[in-house]
């Protein structure tokens, strides 16, 4: 039985507040782009992993977080540039959505301030702050955390992340992304298939096969014009692969990569397929939980590495 895990990067301002010049296309497109995703997940019944940045679920704040053991200057532009906008520093509405969609997602941790866990400024004061800070927030929301996915893949305090209870984490991708990504899976025919593994932590290791917004800008315009949606292709290829050999393939990406009809159109497109293949395969959806379960189940040791390795 193969496997695709779909996860998102839920984040609206925090994903750039620390940035000198945010995307502002982005940045505006974050609301936009999370309602489309929750969407089209519904439309197709497809569960995903939605990694949450804590701070969204509060319901307000002072800006200031005095007491929080973070680095001079890194709460600045809530309390100056987006002091007033209200619409990127929370996201309650929005989380509520997820939590209360037919489709069953999985709620997971994307930090409580985006702090980026691989930066040598980011201790481990820091670390455990951010995970303490979400987890207290699920519980409010009647929630737990199993899932964690790093801002911008930083990875780091993965012991921190054990213990506060995470059970899986999003590794890095052994593939690359954007033209580079096309060229190896297309020209060299390198599978985009990934084996989740538990590390010395006792975390599940649940690496990414593909971002699905890499392939951006001028060259997706000339790609489209003349063949199609080359992200499309890669995530046609990557669903096939893992529907015939048995194999894991893991999507990911932002809520506000879908700034335009195009980019709706993309993911439409790939669901779309996805669901083809569910009807006529024995493929199946999982979130990264359900794949760190069937990894750590110990009677399916065995079963496990021969499906994903």
């Amino acid at each position: 039985m193969g496997s695709v895990v779909i996860s998102l990067d839920a984040e609206l301002g925090w994903g750039f507040h620390d940035l000198p010049e945010p995307p502002i296309e982005r940045v505006e497109s974050g609301r936009r782009g999370w309602k489309s995703m929750l969407e089209l997940l519904d439309e197709f019944d497809v569960p995903a992993t939605w990694a949450v940045v804590g701070h969204l679920m509060l319901e307000d704040c002072d800006a200031d977080h005095a007491e929080y053991p973070a680095p001079d200057g890194w709460f600045d532009r809530e309390r100056t540039d987006w002091a007033d906008r209200k619409d990127l520093r929370f996201g309650r509405d929005l989380v509520r959505d997820i939590l209360e969609s037919d489709v069953a997602h999985e709620f997971a941790s994307h930090s409580f301030s985006h702090v980026l866990f691989g930066r040598p400024e980011t201790d481990r004061e820091l670390a455990i702050a951010e995970l303490e800070r979400s987890r207290e927030l699920a519980a409010e929301w009647d929630r737990s955390i199993d899932s964690f996915i790093y801002p911008r893949n930083s990875i780091g305090h993965r012991d921190v992340l054990a213990e506060y209870g995470i059970t899986a984490y999003r590794g890095s991708s052994p593939t690359r992304d954007g033209v580079r990504g096309v060229f190896d899976s297309t020209i060299r025919d390198r599978s985009m298939l990934v084996t989740p593994t538990v590390d010395e932590y006792g975390l599940v290791d649940v690496p990414a096969s593909m971002f699905l917004f890499g392939f951006e800008g001028p060259a997706r315009t000339v790609a489209e014009s003349i063949w199609e949606d080359p992200m499309v292709v890669l995530a046609r290829r990557g669903i096939d692969e893992a529907a015939r050999t048995d194999g894991l393939f893991h999507m990911w990406l932002h809520p506000n990569n879908l700034t335009h009809q195009r980019d709706d159109r993309r993911m439409r497109a790939i669901l779309s397929h996805l669901e083809r293949k569910r009807s006529e395969t024995d493929l199946t959806v999982e979130t990264m939980t359900e794949i760190a379960g069937r990894v750590t189940e110990p009677t399916m040791g065995e079963r496990a590495t021969a499906r994903w390795g």
